[in-house]
């Protein structure tokens, strides 16, 4: 939503104003990271403020470690926000993928930039031609998470945090 979206930019700016903040970490709510844009907003006229893509880029260009704590589900823009953060730690019950192609959209973005550099082409062609949620544990061998966890992902969002 607009609001999710000013809020993460305007945290994120605070933050880095901070000189007390040493690093930022972006969880979801309720067990859930994000499930991406609701699609129902591609269909009403033009909208003024915050878009998805400069959000994901001001994350990705802070220069404060930014540590994705991601739970149950990372879709579409939600896995593009994880994309922009620095490092990434995934609920073992966590799926991620970019389903947007099930509909005839691609990422918007820039999700079909970052997810290659990250995991390489093959993997990332795979999952952005496919749709596919892919598991943490597989995340985790593609090198898409850098962690996961059985425990609470937030808490060791944070362990991670203080560690780099």
């Amino acid at each position: 939503s607009l609001a999710v979206l000013q809020a993460l930019e305007d945290g994120l700016k605070k933050a880095d104003a901070d000189p007390s903040v040493k690093a930022v970490m972006i969880c979801g709510e309720n067990g859930k990271f994000s499930a991406g844009a609701d699609i129902r907003g591609f269909s009403t006229p033009k909208r003024h403020g915050v878009a998805l893509g400069p959000i994901v880029s001001l994350i990705e260009s802070s220069k404060k470690p930014v540590v994705a704590a991601i739970e149950g589900i990372a879709l579409g823009g939600g896995l593009e926000v994880a994309l922009g953060c620095h490092y990434r730690v995934a609920h073992v019950k966590a799926r991620m993928g970019l389903p947007e192609v099930t509909i005839g959209l691609l990422p918007g973005a820039e999700g079909t930039q970052r997810l290659p550099r990250l995991i390489g082409v093959p993997a990332a062609l795979d999952m952005i031609t496919t749709g596919k949620h892919i598991p943490a544990t597989e995340a985790l061998k593609l090198g898409l998470v850098d962690e996961i966890v059985e425990d609470n992902t937030i808490e060791a969002a944070i362990r991670l945090a203080n560690t780099v």
